[in-house]
């Protein structure tokens, strides 16, 4: 039995699975865990989400994928028709990559430009989180993203894909909550692995969590679905 308190960190868990050799078994175990636990939504690669939304799709569980993932280094034209067949597809959420060598170029039209094009897919049709990559770039940079996500349409802004050279930390998080402040939601992905992983994080302004191991978070069961 969960306790209440795990069961209101469970509401704030992305279950995700993004590796390339995720098989068709897994994915449907991960569709059930989400379902049995209670999780926001399962995070999966856009080829899987036809078989996510299937699964789920008499759950309150949403579909979430990703974009442009893991680089954000795809034209802002791919990135939109991913993002339209991907909610054709039944996605109910959409996790996108910013272009961030354009960020370090102090390209900002251009990462403006990226992700609306995606927010104009995914327009009244899919929650748009905005991932920024945070491993990869300066104080200031993360802010002008955090400014360029919002400004663009966002809905949450994220830190990590998880493929990179670090995950989220509090101070990011709390950096990433400041910037774009009280009605854009921000998700800590990467790292996060326990339950006090966790509330570290919404403590420091997170209102999603990002998790390969969410049945570890709120079991305390270590190894479980750590994909």
């Amino acid at each position: 039995m969960i306790s209440d308190t795990f069961g209101d960190i469970a509401k704030t868990i992305d279950h995700t699975l993004l590796k390339a050799d995720a098989t068709k078994e897994e994915i449907e175990k991960l569709c059930e865990e989400a379902k049995r636990y209670g999780f926001a939504s399962v995070c999966v690669n856009p080829s899987r989400v036809k078989q996510a939304a299937e699964i789920l799709r008499e759950s309150e569980v949403k579909v979430c994928t990703v974009i442009g993932f893991p680089l954000g280094a795809v034209v802002a034209e791919v990135k939109a028709f991913e993002t339209k067949t991907a909610i054709d597809h039944g996605a109910a959420e959409v996790d996108m990559v910013i272009n961030i060598g354009a960020l370090k170029d102090a390209d900002f039209d251009t990462v403006e430009k990226d992700i609306k094009a995606v927010a104009a897919s995914a327009k009244g049709k899919a929650l748009l989180k905005v991932i920024i990559e945070t491993s990869l770039l300066t104080e200031k940079e993360k802010k002008k993203a955090c400014e360029l996500a919002v400004a663009a349409g966002a809905d949450y802004v994220k830190t990590s894909t998880g493929f990179s050279t670090g995950g989220a930390t509090e101070d990011d998080i709390r950096l990433m909550r400041d910037t774009v402040g009280p009605k854009i939601g921000v998700k800590a992905s990467g790292g996060v692995r326990t339950m006090q992983d966790a509330m570290a994080m919404i403590k420091a302004g997170a209102t999603r969590i990002g998790a390969s191991s969410g049945v570890s978070i709120v079991t305390g069961l270590k190894g479980e679905s750590a994909y």
